[in-house]
Order: structure tokens, then sequence, then C-alpha cells
């Protein structure tokens, strides 16, 4: 309706221009010639003026000019005793009324069409606010119609065990008669869960596409507003849209927003999530899974969300949308490859062992910046180490080449990140060293020592624990046996070590002090990380804190003095390698392994290696 509207109002503007055009081009090619009255009088006096017509302001006629050729004049009216001298000279003259229509017209029709702009334009504003206040009632779903959803499962990777899940779904919403008729009936709410990124809406997507239905999409949030009543309000049109448009899936983004268990709070804008909660569970019970309504919804809070809206008739269907393992990530990276231009070289297997804990999003950004790596040098195709490169940007953040270390902390780091990666080579179970660098990244970061696991792990090991714990003081062990000092630099190691440390007594049960009994943190999110709440609490006595972080302590000593004993052995090879990356600045797991290889046949000489440290 507002596209016609505007087609005719420019179509006026067009038309008004038009007729004035027009009428410049008609009455143009008559126009008179303007004379002085001097003229016109001298005119008279040479009786040349044949016929005159006088109006109220000015005087039109014919006459002939000095070359004795007729012409059509016209002069502005000065003297009111004109008619004795015209009668002198025998002119024919009559009076006239000038016909001054047009230029009255225009003189009214040009201020209304600009005062009627202004209305129109003010009216309109304020039918718009006022359709704002008449719309807090509806709901803000976007509808996305069948034909329009693109997405289908070969665009999701690395869910398959969701995808299986959903299959079903789809189904019934392809041929509802085949369950109908044995009498079963569709889930009403399914629920997806897992850590953000992962592709929970994408795999929604991909059901609507696969089963050619309308797409409802909505945030959780949207259901919410400073109004008290509003969000309930909006829950009911959403399904009453839903109904009108069945078959037909309706998807809630973030619902944690508006599913959190109640009677946390009472007052305020808890009031009004609460309202809208239980709205939302009035509908759920309310519509009839015949019609073709399915209700999808994504959190990566399913911990907080509230248990009458996870009981069975609801939401009782959880799928989970996991990290993608190896071959996920393989398959993941491929159809974001799909249209960039690959060197001959790369190989996506490689980069997804490298790239182990990432998301389907991290995986996408991967395959993007180096893209945007390799346009930046202007080469014709995506290479291994844009590749390389742009993984390494989303662990450790953008490179700091410019960034001014003196020369006695670039060592401190060398030996400091050589020290990771050699506890980690002699390791048992440690996870492979892919590269060191000494460049700085991200904010606070002045190196790092990077691990490339080579396969995926889901159970560690006791030992594995203790490998991890050695792999993280190695860097500060390095630093105290060569330079007999310490730094800040150790800093998140330590905090890391002593995570994992606490975690093996008070959770796993691998310590002595607790025994079989666990303490585990309270109100962890699970798919978010164990630092995002903040909460810290405790089960159990002082005296047994006491006993927990005595047992932390020694647990901790007892692996420094093992990897003391461990780089002391290997003190030459540490030397070397530190040397070798303070001049390269970077070294790959090719370069590493050729430095150990070289120092292994060889017998350590810690007399010589001393003095090398020394002198370096």
């Amino acid at each position: 309706m507002e596209k016609n509207t505007r087609f005719n109002f420019y179509y006026l503007i067009l038309a008004f221009w038009g007729v004035l055009i027009l009428q410049n081009l008609i009455f143009g090619q008559f126009k008179p010639k303007v004379i002085p009255y001097s003229e016109f009088l001298q005119a008279v006096n040479d009786n040349r003026v044949k016929e005159i017509a006088v109006g109220k302001e000015q005087i039109k006629g014919r006459m002939l000019d000095e070359s004795g050729n007729p012409e059509v004049f016209v002069t502005v009216r000065v003297d009111t005793d004109l008619s004795r001298t015209l009668e002198q000279h025998q002119v024919e003259f009559r009076g006239e009324v000038e016909n001054t229509f047009l230029k009255t017209l225009l003189s009214w029709v040009v201020p209304i069409f600009l005062f009627y702009l202004i209305w129109f334009f003010m009216m309109r504003k304020m039918q718009m606010s006022q359709a704002g206040m008449m719309t807090f009632g509806k709901n803000k779903a976007k509808l996305v119609g069948e034909k329009d959803v693109e997405t289908r499962f070969a665009d999701v990777a690395g869910a398959d065990e969701a995808k299986e899940e959903l299959q079903e779904i789809v189904s019934y919403l392809r041929e509802p008669h085949i369950y109908q008729e044995l009498g079963g009936q569709m889930p009403k709410g399914v629920l997806l869960v897992g850590p953000p990124g992962t592709g929970k809406t994408l795999i929604s997507r991909a059901v609507a596409g696969e089963a050619g239905v309308p797409f409802f999409s909505i945030s959780g949030s949207d259901f919410v507003e400073m109004f008290v009543g509003m969000g309930a309000a909006r829950v009911r049109d959403l399904f009453i849209q839903a109904r009108e448009k069945a078959p037909c899936i309706i998807f809630i983004d973030e619902l944690d927003a508006i599913g959190k268990a109640r009677g946390i709070g009472g007052f305020g804008g808890h009031d009004e999530r609460e309202q809208t909660l239980n709205q939302l569970l009035v509908e759920m019970d309310g519509f009839d899974t015949r019609k073709g309504v399915v209700i999808m919804a994504a959190t990566n809070r399913p911990e907080v969300l509230d248990p009458a809206l996870l009981r069975s008739g609801r939401f009782d269907r959880q799928v989970l949308v996991d990290r993608p393992d190896v071959n996920g990530r393989e398959a993941i990276l491929k159809i974001h490859a799909r249209k960039i231009k690959l060197a001959e070289e790369v190989d996506l297997h490689v980069l997804a062992q490298k790239t182990a804990g990432f998301t389907g999003a991290d995986l996408a950004n991967v395959i993007n910046e180096a893209a945007l790596l390799a346009a930046r040098k202007r080469k014709k195709s995506v290479g291994m180490t844009e590749l390389d490169e742009a993984a390494d940007r989303l662990i450790g953040g953008l490179e700091k080449k410019n960034r001014v270390i003196n020369p006695k902390e670039k060592k401190i780091v060398a030996y400091h990140e050589t020290g990771h990666a050699l506890v980690a080579a002699f390791t048992p179970g440690a996870d492979k060293v892919h590269k060191i660098s000494i460049i700085p990244r991200g904010v606070a970061a002045l190196g790092y020592t990077q691990q490339r696991p080579t396969e995926d792990r889901y159970l560690m090991s006791r030992e594995e624990l203790l490998g991890k714990i050695d792999v993280l003081l190695g860097g500060r062990v390095a630093e105290k046996m060569v330079f007999e000092d310490v730094t800040t630099g150790a800093g998140n190691d330590l905090q890391r070590a002593t995570d994992i440390a606490r975690a093996m007594i008070s959770e796993y049960g691998m310590g002595e002090t607790l025994g079989l009994s666990t303490y585990p943190r309270r109100q962890t999110p699970i798919f978010l990380g164990n630092d995002q709440t903040g909460m810290s609490s405790r089960d159990y006595s002082e005296e047994t804190a006491a006993k927990l972080d005595a047992e932390v302590k020694d647990i901790l000593t007892r692996r420094e003095k093992h990897v003391t004993g461990l780089l002391t052995a290997h003190k030459e090879t540490l030397v070397t390698i530190a040397e070798t990356l303070l001049e390269k600045e970077v070294l790959d797991n090719a370069a590493f392994e050729a430095l150990i290889l070289r120092h292994a046949a060889a017998p350590d000489q810690p007399s010589s290696e001393k003095q090398a440290i020394h002198e370096s």
C-alpha cells in the first residue's frame, strides 16, 4: 500500500510540472511585446496604434512599428485621462476584464499543496507512533515463508546425532497422517541445548527447510517489555498466528530469557517475566499437536530453566548440539570452504585436528579470516599458511609485532615457552606441540606454546591430569632454573594448575584428603564454562578446607620437583631450542622435533651448558 501511495504522489508532481511546461510552450508563442508607457503614448501621437484593450492595470493592443509592420504590445497603465487622447487621434478602444484565473489558481494551489505535504507527513508520523503504541501486544516474530527457507540438512555438519533426532519432526510435518492413523502424537516442544555457536538456530532453520513449512523466529528477550502484561499478550498473539499458518515451526532463541525458574525474586521485571512464562506454559498445554505446530527453542543455560518447561507435554525432548569432533570439524570446514579458493596443499583434516574445541561459528570465522589474509597479501588462493594464521588469531588474538620488548624480557619469554614445550614433549600422554612463538598476541600474551591433540578426548586419567600440571609448571621452572629468579609471566599458568589440582581432590575423588567424597562447585553453567557465574561456595568445614589446601600445595610442590628434574636432564636441549626461538621467533612442530632429535643421541654436559647459559 505504501508503494502505491508513493507512486501516485510522484505522478502528481510530474503532472503539475507538465501543465506548467505546456502552458509556457502554447502561450509563449503569442507572447506580446512589453513596451514602456511613454513609447505607447508616442505611438498614439504618431497614429500607429490601431486597436487596444484597456485593463485595470495594463493595456494590450495592436500597433505598427516604426517600419510599418503590425505587432502586439502590452504596457502598464499609468494615465487615467487616456480616453480623451485616444478620441482625438481616432483610435478604437474598449474595456476588457483581465483573465487572471490561472495566476489566481496557482497562487492558491501551490501553498495548499505545500501545506498538504506538511500535513501528510505529520499525520504519517503520528500514525506510526500510534501504531507502535497499539502493537505492544503484537509479537515481534519474523515469519519466513515455506519457500523462503533455503537451509537444508546438507548445510549442517558436525551434528549428525541432532539431525537424526530431528528427522522424525520433519517426517511428521511432511506426512502427519501416518502418525495420526496410529494414534501417535508429535512432541510439542523440542529444546536444543549446547554451547554458543554450535548451530542451534541453523539446525532449526534446516528442519523448517526440509519440512517445507513456515518458520516463526523470535528471541526470548522480544517478549519482555517495560509494560506489565505485554509479554503475555505477545505470547498469545504468536500462537494465534502460528495456528493460522499451521503446519509451521515456532523457534524461540535464548529461551532462558523468559524461562528461568520462578520464585527467584518477585518484584519489578521478575513479575513481568513470570507472567510471560506462565502464559507460555498455558499456550503449550492448550494447542493441539495434530494441527502441526511444533515449538523449538534453543538455550545454552538449560540448568536455569523452570522445571515446568521441561516436563512431559512441553519441552519433553531435549537435543544436544555439542561442539563437533574432529570429523565434524572437517565437514564444517568443507562446507564453509565451498566459496573459498583453496590452494592444492591445503589439508582441512590437519586444520580440524588443530582446532579442537572450536564451534561451527569459530570454524566459519577461521575460513573467513584466512580469506581476508590471503586477499591482503594479494594471493589468488588461500593456503595453509593463512589458515594456520587465522586459527592462531582466533586462539591467541592478533599478533602485536610492533610491540617493543626489551631483550631481557624477550629472552625470559623464550625460555618460558621452551620450558612448556619441552615438558610436553617428554611427558607421556601430553598433547603434541604444534607451534612455539614469542611474538606478542592479544592483550597480555607475550608468547604461547600451542599443542595439538591427535584425537578428541572425553575422559582423562589421573596421570594425564598430572601431566597437564607439569606442562603448566614448565615455564616457571625454566625461568627459575636459567635466571635464578621468577616473573609474573607464570601467573595464569599457576592459576590453571591450581584449579586442576583442586578439581582432582574435590570433584574427581583423586586425592587423599576427601577420599571418595566430592564437593563440586554449585550452580556452574554447563555450556558457558566454570568462571561465568562468579559464585563460589563450599559444603565442607574449615578443617577439611585446610587439609584440601595442604594437599593441593603438596601436589604442586611434588610436580614442580618432577619438572625441575626433567628440565635439568635436558638442559642443553632447553638452551638450544630457546636460543633458536630467540633468533626465529616462531618454531613449528617439525623444527622443534628436529632440535630435540639432534640432542637425543648426545649425552648432556651440565657444566658446559651452564657456561653457555651464562654467556648467552
